[in-house]
C-alpha cells in the first residue's frame, strides 16, 4: 500500500479523494463482457439468470441492449442461450439447464468456481464443510447446493456455537468470496477454538478485490471527514465498505447514485472520500464527483493505494459457441 498525505493549504480546501482500487473487479468485468459479447455475436435475445452482478445500472444497460433477466430457468424458452451470473449456481440449476436443453454460458467468477470445487472435493473426502457467509446471498445459495449433506452455514458467532454434527477431526471452512479476512476474523477464531484441527482455505481463496477495496477504505478513513460508497443496497461488498469506514470512526453512506447525496451529510466536511463496490461502474462514481463539485468540492485527487493487475479470460470463443448452436 502506498502512503499519501495532504499538506499545506490542500488540507483546507474542499476536496474529493478517490482511492484506487475501486469499482469493477476482474470477475465483474468478465461477467459483463460475457453478456455484451453474447448479444453482439449470438444475437438477441440472450437470457441471464438473476442479476449478472448486483448493480441496477449495469443490469438496465444490458437489458437495453437485449438481455432478458429472469429469476428462474422456467422463464427461459427451451434451447435458448442462457448465462449464469457471476455469483454462480448450484448443481440443481445446472441440471435444470440440461433438462431444458439450454445453451449455457457460465459467467461465474473464477474465484467462486474455485470455492465450489473445494467444497465438492472436501465433501467427497468425508469432511464437514463450514461456509462463512450470508444465507440469502446468491453466491452462498449456489455454494450450499454443492454439498447439502455435509455443509454448514455460519454468519455469526452464535451460529458457530450452535453447530452440531460436525466431525472435529475432519472439518474445513471456506468463505463467501465477497467477505474479507477482517469480515471473517472473529468467526474463524471461534471455529478454531471449537475445532482445533479445522483446515483453513488457501490464502488465494480470499477475493483480492474485496480485500483490496476494504484496505483502501481504511487508508482513506485516515484523511477523509466523510466517505461515500457508490453501490447497490443488495451488494454485499458495498455494504462491507460502509462498515469498514464506520469501524474506523468515519461517517459513511451507501448511495446508488449522485441523486441520493443529502446536503446535511456534507456539512462541516472538507475532505470527502468516494469509493465504489466491485459491481459499480465508474460512470456512477464520475456522476457523484460531478455532483460534489457543484457543492463546492472542486479539488479532486486520485490516490493509488494498491495496484491491481488481475484479469480473468473469457470462456471458449463465442464463434465456436455460435457454430454449435447452428448445427
Amino acid at each position: 500500500m502506498t502512503a499519501f498525505s495532504l499538506s499545506g493549504n490542500a488540507s483546507k480546501q474542499k476536496m474529493v479523494l478517490l482511492p484506487k482500487p475501486r469499482g469493477f473487479c476482474a470477475g465483474v468485468i468478465r461477467a459483463v463482457d460475457i453478456v455484451a459479447n453474447a448479444l453482439e455475436q449470438l444475437g438477441r435475445p440472450v437470457y441471464v439468470r438473476k442479476e449478472i452482478v448486483h448493480n441496477r445500472t449495469v443490469v438496465d444497460d444490458l437489458a437495453a441492449q437485449g438481455a432478458i433477466f429472469v429469476d428462474s430457468l422456467d422463464e427461459v424458452p427451451e434451447g435458448a442461450v442462457t448465462i449464469f451470473s457471476a455469483h454462480g449456481v448450484g448443481p440443481e440449476v445446472r441440471q435444470e439447464a440440461v433438462n431444458r436443453k439450454l445453451r449455457v454460458i457460465d459467467a461465474t467468477c473464477p474465484l467462486v468456481t474455485k470455492v465450489h470445487i473445494e467444497v465438492i472435493r472436501y465433501s467427497r473426502d468425508n469432511y464437514s464443510v463450514i461456509l462463512i457467509g450470508h444465507r440469502n446471498h446468491d453466491e452462498v445459495i449456489g455454494t450450499l447446493g454443492e454439498a447439502p449433506g455435509s455443509i454448514h452455514l455460519v454468519s455469526t458467532l452464535a451460529d458457530v456455537d450452535a453447530l452440531e454434527n460436525v466431525q472435529p477431526d475432519r472439518v474445513v471452512y471456506t468463505t463467501q468470496t465477497t467477505l474479507s479476512l477482517d469480515d471473517t476474523q472473529a468467526i474463524v477464531e471461534r471455529l478454531k477454538q471449537r475445532f482445533p484441527l479445522i483446515v483453513s482455505p488457501a490464502s488465494s481463496d480470499i477475493c483480492y478485490a474485496t480485500q483490496n477495496r476494504q484496505a483502501a477504505v481504511k487508508a482513506l478513513a485516515e484523511k477523509a471527514d466523510l466517505i461515500l460508497v457508490v453501490g447497490a443496497q443488495n451488494s454485499s461488498n458495498s455494504n462491507r465498505l460502509v462498515e469498514v469506514a464506520e469501524s474506523a470512526g468515519i461517517p459513511a453512506h451507501l448511495i446508488a447514485s449522485a441523486r441520493e447525496i443529502r446536503p446535511e451529510w456534507l456539512e462541516g466536511s472538507f475532505c470527502i472520500g468516494v469509493t465504489a463496490g466491485a459491481s459499480t461502474p465508474e460512470m456512477l462514481v464520475g456522476q457523484v464527483v460531478a455532483e460534489l463539485k457543484t457543492r463546492g468540492f472542486m479539488s479532486v485527487k486520485e490516490i493509488e493505494l494498491i495496484e491491481e493487475n488481475v484479469h480473468f479470460p473469457l470462456p471458449s470463443p463465442f464463434e465456436e459457441f455460435a457454430r454449435v448452436i447452428s448445427r
